[in-house]
Parts: C-alpha cells; structure tokens; sequence
C-alpha cells in the first residue's frame, strides 16, 4: 500500500509539470497552422539565374576527418550549381591524416583551400571556423578580393545543389539565411538515428517557421547556414576579433542569439514537401545509443546550460519565451522516462487489482481533479504524437511516421541519458575550474547509392 501512495504523489506532479508543457507544445502547433496559411516569396529558376552571384566561403571545420572529407568534397564540388565560392577547410597541425586527404582535395580542385589553425586540436568547433575565417582573410588580402557570405558545412554534409543560389538570393535582404537540414532516410530497424530523423522533420515543419513568425531569434544549424560578411565583422567587433565564440559548445545557436541581438534579420527557408527535391542538407547521424547520448549531451550543455549561464532570463520580450522553450528539456528530458515507468506501473497495478475485483483506484487518497488532469495531459500528448507523426510523413512517408509512438518511447531514453551527462559535465567542469570538453562527433559519409545522395550532374 506505501508503494501505491509513492506512486500517486510521484503522479499528480508530473501531471501537472506536462500539462504545462503540453499547452506549451500545443500554442505552437495552432501557432503553426496559422503561420502556414502565409505564403513564402520562393523565387523562380529564372530569378535564381539571373541573380548577379556573389562570392561565397564555405567553411568545413575539420578534427580527424581524414576517412570523409575527401568523399566529401569530391561529392559537393561536383553537384554545386553556383560559380562563385571557394572551400576553406580547417585542420589542426597535429592532425597529419586530414592534413594529407585536404592537400590531395586542393591539388585536384582550386577551389579547395587548406586552413590551417595555429594551435594543436582539438579545440572546439567555434575555434577551428575561426582558424578558416582568418585564411580566409590571408586569401583575400593576397588575392585582392572579398568574400561577401560565409557558409558554414561539416565534413559529413551532402550539399544540396541549389542551396548557395538560394542563400545568395536571400541574403540580399537577410544577414543569415538557413537551409533546412535533415538526416537522410535509414531502414526501420535503426530507432536511435529514425529519432533525429522525426525530431529534425517536427521541429523544421513546426517550431522554428513558428519561432520566426512570432519574432523569435533564429539559432543556426552549424551547417547550411549563410552569414552576411557584414554581420561577422560586428560580431568580431565584438568578441576581439573571434567571430565564433571559441567556449561555447553550441557557437551556432550562440552566433544566431547574438546576431538577432545585434538587429540583424534572420530567415530559414522552409521545407516545400511535393516541389521536387527537397532544397536541404542531408547527412547521416548517430546511430548508436551511446554516440547519439555524446553528441546530445553537448547540445544541452552548450544551448540550455551555457545559454543560461550567458544569457540568463533577460531579455526583449518574447525572447524569454524561446528561452524557455530551448531550456525546458532540462527538467522534461529527466522527467519523461520516470513518467513511461509509472505509467507501466500504474497500468499494471490497475490490471492487478481489477483481476482480484478490488478498485484499486478507491483504496487511494486520489483528488478527485487528479483523474482529469491525467487525462488531458494524455490528450495533450496524443497530439504531440500525431503533430510528429504528420511531420515525419510529409518528408519520409507514412510507413516511417508510424512507427513515431515507439521512437518517442526511445527518445525519452536517450535525451535524458543525454540530459544527465550534459549536466555531470557542465557542473564537473564548474567545480574545477575548466572550460567545458569539446565532444567531437565520429561522422560517417553515404555511398552514392544511399537514400538521398544526388547525383553527380552539376559541374563548372
């Protein structure tokens, strides 16, 4: 009977706490129903054609890279429909492989620059891009020219082949442009890399086209995300000459923060679902519990831990909002996996007691609003489910969005094995003093006859 009370005062609080993230998840999802109902000003083939090119740097940060990068510059060097850009790939002095595979790129394309970064790696992604932009500046100043947009990409990246004539036409009017980026379809069987593959979709189709809307800051994606050279230099103003904040684990959610704080505009470009090929990055992520937990506990230590700590609560209003909507999986992350094991919990001390003709629910000290507030959260997470489920349809079909209920089940899992560890290390690293380690993702590059991998027709 004590087991059965600890279970009832363990879920009326965790009822409660969903219930007000679920009306939090469900004002977004009406947001974006209405937000759809605005047309977005697509520019034709003609348009994109005509449009005079401006010179575009693409920066590819580089840690042991060696057994993708060529693959991943002889793909993208290829399918690019854009003349005027050059790649800069920044490698550490104590990373000869990568060195070597970038040396052997460059000699076969000009395009291909090798950026060398003058301390030993690894440092941290914002500090290698910062080692790229400052060759870029020696290119410029050697070759008289000037890069007017900075491209940032990683080395497992498949470039989509308009995505630069895109960005060059936005960023007439935007100071950072982000392309969509999505993980490329994998079979049924691999749960934990179909769990990015559902949250990409949801959070592409519905909070970020709704963030921007309401007047949100736009975080980038780190890959696939256009900067105005005009907007680096007030943010190397700024932070003494680093445009990339060299301490942040997440230096493109910080680079989106500080450049709405700065004024400038910011436009993702959204998903068009049944207008051909799908203008996004596509890439493959972790599929094991134990990467996918690595490569997740970086992103909460870096964009809900280290955004607190730098950012706090003050800000411009609504700013505060997308700040609690970034933060909250610090406590919903913990949370969902003890409420999945209270719920299997309850159900099955319900199927006991109905077995034996007792009501197990009446030996209880239960408020009588408790069974209301339960079932509204299950309605409002239902919803959450199907909003997912509709997302993931639209880019990867029905077969794969139906298997969203076990996935998010799996999910919870993992973003709160992810979310524990990014606080050991967060709070670990404040004890001694020590900036937080920069937990660098193995990647993997497709072979030509995956899902999703263009194929080579574009060339110069």
């Amino acid at each position: 009977m004590h087991f059965d009370h600890c279970l009832v005062a363990c879920l009326v609080p965790l009822a409660i706490w969903f219930l007000v993230s679920g009306l939090d998840d469900l004002f977004i999802g009406l947001a974006c129903l209405f937000a759809a109902r605005k047309r977005f000003p697509w520019p034709t083939a003609a348009e994109l054609d005509c449009a005079p090119q401006r010179r575009i740097a693409i920066f590819v940060p580089l840690w042991r890279e060696e057994g993708v990068i060529a693959q991943m510059l002889e793909r993208n060097l290829s399918v690019i429909r854009y003349r005027e850009y050059e790649i800069f790939a920044g490698v550490y002095p104590n990373d000869e492989p990568t060195i070597r595979a970038v040396r052997a790129a460059a000699g076969r394309n000009s395009r291909v620059h090798l950026a060398m970064c003058p301390d030993d790696g690894p440092t941290s992604k914002g500090d290698c891009l910062n080692g790229a932009y400052r060759s870029m500046e020696d290119y410029e100043a050697a070759q008289g020219s000037r890069f007017e947009i900075v491209v940032t990409h990683d080395a497992e990246d498949l470039i989509h082949p308009e995505s630069l004539r895109l960005i060059n036409w936005f960023s007439r009017d935007y100071q950072m442009v982000q392309v969509p980026v999505l993980p490329l379809p994998t079979p049924l069987g691999d749960v934990t890399h179909g769990v990015y593959c559902d949250e990409f979709a949801e959070y592409q189709t519905k909070d970020i086209p709704v963030r921007q809307r309401l007047g949100g800051f736009l975080p980038s994606n780190g890959v696939g995300t256009g900067f105005g050279r005009p907007a680096l230099e007030r943010l190397a103003i700024e932070r003494q000459g680093r445009v990339f904040d060299p301490a942040c684990l997440t230096e493109d959610y910080e680079t989106g923060c500080r450049l709405h704080a700065l004024g400038c505009r910011q436009l993702f470009i959204p998903l068009r679902p049944g207008a051909g090929d799908l203008a996004a990055t596509r890439e493959y992520f972790p599929k094991r519990f134990r990467a996918a937990v690595r490569q997740r506990s970086r992103w909460v230590a870096g964009i809900a831990l280290q955004g607190w700590e730098r950012h706090g609560w003050r800000a411009p209003w609504p700013q505060p909002y997308w700040f609690w909507r970034d933060r909250k999986g610090l406590v919903g992350n913990l949370l969902s996996p003890v409420a999945n094991l209270l719920f299997l919990l309850c159900a099955g001390r319900l199927l006991a007691a109905g077995g034996t003709g007792h009501s197990w629910e009446t030996t209880l000290d239960i408020p009588h609003w408790a069974p209301a507030l339960c079932l509204a959260t299950s309605g409002l997470s239902a919803l959450q489910m199907a909003m997912r489920m509709w997302a993931g349809a639209r880019i990867y079909g029905w077969k794969f969005a139906a298997g969203v209920p076990v996935r998010m089940l799996w999910a919870n899992l993992v973003n709160g094995a992810a979310t524990i560890s990014a606080l050991r290390q967060f709070f670990a690293s404040r004890l001694r003093r020590r900036a937080l380690e920069w937990r660098k993702t193995e990647h993997v590059y497709p072979e030509s006859t995956a899902p999703g991998y263009a194929p080579v027709t574009f060339g110069d």
